[in-house]
C-alpha cells in the first residue's frame, strides 16, 4: 500500500536495517528523516534516491537534550511524524557478567534504552493528537533467549519488548499502532564488527550460516506499516532457517 505523502523517521539509518528500511520505505512512497551520527552516510543515503526522498538529519541517541528538542528541530514540512523506526541500537562485547566493561553497559543502555523511549516520548504526543502514527521498535530474540554474554544487551532488547507492549496499553482507543520486530541471526550490517570489535572475528559469527539480512527486516516493516489503520502486528519473531532457540543449558561437571 503506497504511503504518499507520509513522512517517516529512521533512527541509526546510517548502516544496516537502518539504511535498508529507509529505502524500502522510500519506495513505499514515504519521505524519510534518516537519523545517525555520520553525517556523510546520511549523505550518501540521501543521494541513492530522488531529491527530497530522504532527509539526512544527524542525531546521537545518547544526546537527550538534542532528542528531547526533535520535534522543533526538524525543518518546516517534515515534522509530521507519522512512522517513528526504533532501530538504532548496538551490542558491545561477550565477556561474562563479571568480565565486562561497565562502561559498555552504560553505553548499550543509554542507547538501546534511554534513547529509544526519550525519542518515542519526542514523537508520541504529535502522532497522539493527529490520532494516527505508528511506532516500530527493534527488539531482538536476545530479548527472549538468553546467551552466554548477552548480558546487559539481551536485558535491553527485553525492556523493548515490555515497553512496547505496554505503549500499546496506554495507545488503547487511539489510532496510534505500536509493533516490536525481533530478529535472530542477521549478517551484512556493522552488528558482530561493533560488537566484537575485529571484522575476522565478526565474520566467523556467520561462517556456514544463511543469516537474515537487512533488506529482510525492511521488508518485515514495510509488510506490517502497509497493514489497514485497524491491524496492530504487536510483536514479529523472525529467525534464519538456520537458526532455532537453543533451549536449557546444563553443568555435568559439578559433582565431577
Amino acid at each position: 500500500m503506497a504511503q504518499k505523502g507520509k513522512i517517516a523517521l529512521v533512527t541509526g539509518a546510517t548502516a544496516g536495517f537502518g539504511h535498508a528500511i529507509a529505502l524500502r520505505l522510500v519506495r513505499e512512497g514515504y519521505r524519510v528523516v534518516a537519523t545517525g551520527r555520520r553525517q556523510e552516510r546520511l549523505e550518501a543515503l540521501a543521494g541513492q534516491v530522488d531529491t527530497g526522498r530522504i532527509m539526512p538529519f544527524r542525531l546521537d541517541m545518547t544526546d537527550l537534550s538534542a532528542v528531547r528538542a526533535l520535534p522543533e528541530s526538524l525543518p518546516e514540512g517534515w515534522r509530521e511524524i507519522d512512522v517513528l523506526v526504533n532501530n538504532a541500537g548496538l551490542a558491545l562485547g561477550l565477556e561474562k557478567a563479571w568480565q565486562t566493561n561497565p562502561l559498555d553497559w552504560e553505553k548499550m543502555i543509554s542507547t538501546n534504552v534511554t534513547g529509544l523511549v526519550e525519542i518515542t516520548r519526542a514523537l508520541l504526543p504529535g502522532m497522539v493528537a493527529r490520532n494516527s502514527g505508528h511506532v516500530l521498535s527493534l527488539g531482538s530474540t536476545a530479548g527472549t533467549y538468553p546467551y552466554p554474554g548477552a548480558n546487559v544487551y539481551g536485558a535491553t532488547k527485553a525492556f523493548v519488548d515490555q515497553f512496547m507492549r505496554n505503549l500499546r496499553s496506554d495507545l488503547l482507543g487511539k489510532q496510534v499502532r505500536a509493533t516490536t520486530i525481533a530478529p535472530g541471526l542477521c549478517g551484512g550490517s556493522e552488528f558482530s564488527q561493533v560488537r566484537l570489535g575485529d571484522k575476522s572475528k565478526a565474520d566467523a559469527v556467520y561462517q556456514g550460516t544463511a543469516p537474515l539480512l537487512p533488506e529482510d527486516i525492511a521488508e518485515t516493516v514495510a509488510w506490517v506499516l502497509g497493514l489497514p489503520a485497524h491491524v496492530n502486528i504487536n510483536h514479529v519473531e523472525m529467525m534464519p532457517t538456520c537458526q532455532a532457540s537453543a533451549g536449557l543449558a546444563v553443568d555435568r561437571t559439578m559433582l565431577g
